[in-house]
């Protein structure tokens, strides 16, 4: 925004509230902002003048809801000027969506929604101008829909390359610092950004490939805002790095150049995949490369990406390439209490985290072998740690009660699972 008058400002939960209402009595053109902290600054800062408000932009409409901002959202609209245009955008049109966000907006002037499609190439700003045109009368009735049919769409870009690699639960983290370690020495500078399913996983890793000289930054959840948006800016100025981080990085967050994502812990499903490549080979032009650590017993979650027009190629696991160094990374973990804590409770979210996983039928925590699983997080043996995980003969037990059939609902042939509505792909590229 430097080459433009309009001033520019933000309001996000776990910043400083009181400078952030100085900077709105003062009046700012564009404003960005979540939607409990808007609520919060509606409510209760005096000065702040938004009866003027021109455009309304309600961006990952679907994932504002996924977080429970439903009754906020509500609130705001209530609050904001009726006479205003409103635009959403949305990755997922579904029925939570239809009846939460649009219409209770559907009525209002000058509406435009959006439904993000899995294309790479960037809408002309023609497109998004159409809707301004025709009586008031008319624009007040009509919602105006802009989007594609997703079977005709590849769901990633033509520059990204995808692979996937089988290693043993005790082989991974030794490949995993085998790549990074062969990133960090090329002549060429990398960026690299490493996929986890937990905070306390990122946290340990972060820890420990420090503590071993692979030099990475960190963002997850349990870090606070300040420090979230710190690490994020000090990564996207860099020509090279690595960034270990959990699914708060997988939609909405625009870090230039990355060369390789790495999905450490599989994806929930063949969505949660394509927000996470969806960090690299950015733009009309973009190239990068993404690889998905995948265990022996979890090759049938390729079906449903398959099923999702997503095809990996497979890359060999070849041991003679990794270090025989297991012994020596226990002996650090064990040596050291602060990395032995961390470790532990990593371990205990990995197998949380595995537990929750939506498609059960690939991901049974009770087929895990837990002394692999353990030799990943560099123990020698299962760490003693409260799991409170239900039987598998217990888990079946409620699954036949559900009509029979499977609760999440994803299968080859609906690979995104059973939602409400109409469910579309996403997008994810801008």
């Amino acid at each position: 925004m430097k080459y433009h008058s309009q001033t520019l400002g933000y309001v996000i939960g776990g910043t400083n509230m009181r400078s952030e209402a100085n900077q709105l009595v003062k009046g700012v053109n564009l404003l960005v902002a979540t939607p409990g902290r808007l609520l919060d600054h509606l409510k209760s800062t005096g000065g702040f003048n938004y009866k003027g408000l021109k455009c309304l932009i309600i961006d990952e409409a679907d994932r504002i809801l996924e977080q429970n901002f439903e009754e906020d959202m509500k609130q705001i609209f209530k609050r904001l000027p009726q006479n205003r245009q409103t635009v959403l955008f949305s990755a997922t049109q579904t029925q939570k969506v239809s009846e939460s966000v649009i219409q209770p907006i559907q009525t209002l002037p000058n509406f435009l929604y959006r439904r993000q499609c899995l294309c790479p190439v960037i809408p002309q700003v023609e497109d998004f101008a159409t809707f301004t045109f025709g009586k008031k009368e008319e624009r007040q009735r009509e919602l105006v829909y802009v989007g594609v049919d997703d079977s005709e769409l590849k769901p990633t870009v033509d520059g990204l390359q995808q692979g996937y690699c089988v290693i043993p639960s005790e082989k991974r983290f030794l490949v995993l610092y085998t790549f990074l370690r062969k990133m960090q020495l090329m002549k060429q500078k990398v960026k690299v950004m490493v996929f986890f399913s937990s905070c306390s996983s990122v946290k340990f890793h972060a820890e420990f490939l420090n503590f071993i000289g692979i030099e990475c930054h960190e963002i997850h959840g349990q870090l606070k805002q300040q420090k979230r948006t710190t690490t994020f800016f000090q990564f996207s100025k860099e020509e090279s790095g690595i960034l270990l981080y959990t699914n708060v990085a997988a939609r909405g967050l625009d870090i230039p150049n990355v060369d390789y994502i790495v999905q450490y812990d599989p994806p929930d499903d063949p969505k949660d995949y394509i927000h996470r490549v969806g960090r690299t080979a950015r733009g009309d032009k973009g190239q990068g490369r993404a690889f998905l650590f995948l265990l022996p017993e979890e090759l049938k979650l390729l079906i449903y990406l398959h099923a999702s027009n997503i095809s990996l190629t497979e890359y060999e696991f070849s041991e003679k390439h990794v270090p025989k160094s297991q012994s020596k990374l226990e002996k650090i973990v064990a040596g050291n209490y602060f990395l032995n804590q961390s470790a532990k409770e990593a371990y205990r979210s990995y197998l949380l985290a595995y537990n929750s996983h939506s498609m059960k039928d690939i991901f049974d925590v009770h087929q895990l072998d837990l002394k692999k699983v353990a030799a990943s997080f560099c123990f020698n043996s299962p760490p003693k740690v409260n799991l409170n995980l239900e039987s598998s003969a217990s888990r079946h037990r409620k699954m036949r009660k559900v009509d029979g059939r499977k609760r999440h609902g994803i299968s080859p042939s609906n690979p995104y699972g059973r939602r409400g509505g109409c469910d579309h792909m996403d997008l994810a590229r801008f």
